[in-house]
């Protein structure tokens, strides 16, 4: 399996395709990952990629691993992130 890129490596790719300089495609995504942390809360959309949402965990019981005594998990806000259609079908291929 391939690692994955690093966020040096996308800006390079990006700076070549678009014609900027890597600093500035860096500040790109930079940029683009405060907008998403500021905007999550209303949900953030990158069209073609999926979005980002937030969701409410109820309290629920768990079990402990080490001692299998069961205990009680609190409810929670947490981030999710739901893959666009496009995405899917772009990388598993239609089915």
């Amino acid at each position: 399996m391939a690692k994955a890129m690093t966020k040096s490596q996308i800006a390079d790719h990006m700076a070549g395709k678009v014609g900027i300089t890597k600093k500035a495609a860096a500040q790109l995504l930079d940029d683009l990952a405060a907008l998403a942390y500021k905007e999550a809360k209303n949900t953030f959309a990158l069209p073609g990629i999926g979005k980002l949402v937030l969701a409410n965990r109820k309290a629920r019981m768990g079990r402990n691993p080490q001692t299998g005594e069961a205990i009680k998990i609190p409810a929670k806000r947490v981030v999710k992130f739901r893959v666009a259609k496009a995405a899917k079908d772009a990388i598993l291929g239609k089915r």
